[in-house]
């Protein structure tokens, strides 16, 4: 199956968008801000919305200049949180990341001063430009939503994100994410070239740091821990649930693959799967949102056997959905 094939498959698997009573106006309305200045995304931009609704964190991978960081921007933006910027570099240190404590000659001791990572929206740019010891700075932080410094364990703000973006790993100066960073994000994704048409208006278009500059919040901090918390409320059924079993045990069981899809796969699956499910604006989960949001929760973590036939997270989703029947 190639490309196009796969992206008619899961367009066509995809729910149909009719009306509904539970819709929210106010995700439609950031859905609708971040597409006027990310043009022609409308999938990728949906799925990043449905990552941070879940409560995960999202990876970025592409190639230099296709809207990565803005993205980021306009995301922190609409949802109204505090937004810092890391620049990810060689010779970075995990304290460039969480702060580090400096002795004051007034008071006699050593006071902590927080680094970049106590904010609501931290974007790591070019994570992977930075060495492993760097890299594990944000473990801690992605995992539990703290960070331990000098043996003193502090809590991280409310709603926390990690929006990391990284370059293709073949370019000169990238060091490979380890496995178990790549698990902390529930999702990646990639942006790729506009369209033509997209990339015509991106051209005589304003320009987008000063439409990024003119957004407002749609809604509060405070609203998107409600909306997280309704995600989680969504209802999967035992046939729902089933389903996503078996395509993790498809995974497990074939040899095309280093491993399988691990539990945690399967709860980032689910979790995602309800957001899709409330974007909608329903209150259940369907086999259909399962599907949606397949690619972008295996594409870090299916790993095949033989690196030189890597497949695109389309294909492969698609793959794995015409070889498990629906509940």
């Amino acid at each position: 199956m190639n490309y196009n094939d796969a992206q008619k498959h899961i367009i066509h698997q995809s729910p149909a968008k009719t009306p509904s009573p539970m819709r929210l106006p106010e995700l439609d309305a950031i859905l609708a801000d971040i597409n006027r200045i990310i043009l022609g995304k409308e999938r990728p931009i949906r799925l990043s919305l449905a990552c941070l609704l879940a409560r995960g964190h999202l990876l970025i991978e592409d190639l230099p200049g296709v809207g990565k960081t803005t993205l980021a921007h306009v995301l922190a933006r609409v949802l109204g949180l505090d937004f810092q910027r890391i620049q990810f570099t060689s010779d970075m240190l995990p304290a460039d990341i969480i702060g580090v404590s400096i002795f004051d000659r007034d008071s006699g001791a050593f006071h902590f001063h927080p680094g970049p990572i106590f904010t609501q929206v931290v974007l790591a740019d070019e994570i992977n430009r930075a060495t492993p010891k760097a890299q594990s700075a944000l473990l801690e932080a992605m995992e539990e939503r703290q960070v331990t410094a000098e043996g003193k364990t502090r809590v991280l703000p409310e709603p926390f994100f990690v929006i990391a973006t990284q370059n293709p790993t073949h370019q000169i100066g990238t060091f490979p994410l380890p496995e178990s960073q790549l698990d902390r994000f529930l999702v990646k994704i990639e942006l790729g070239y506009p369209d033509p048409a997209a990339e015509r208006e991106l051209l005589a278009g304003a320009d987008r740091r000063q439409l990024v500059a003119d957004l407002v919040p749609r809604i509060t901090p405070q609203r998107l821990i409600e909306l997280q918390n309704t995600v989680r409320a969504v209802h999967a059924s035992p046939a729902l649930i089933h389903y996503v079993q078996t395509l993790a045990a498809y995974t497990r069981a074939s040899p095309g693959w280093q491993e399988g899809l691990s539990p945690r796969a399967c709860l980032a699956l689910l979790a995602v799967a309800r957001a899709w499910a409330l974007l909608d604006g329903r209150d259940h989960v369907l086999p259909e949102d399962v599907q949606a949001v397949l690619h972008g929760v295996i594409a870090h973590r299916l790993r095949p056997i033989d690196d030189t036939a890597r497949r695109d997270a389309e294909t492969v989703a698609a793959a794995l959905i015409e070889a498990v029947p629906l509940p």
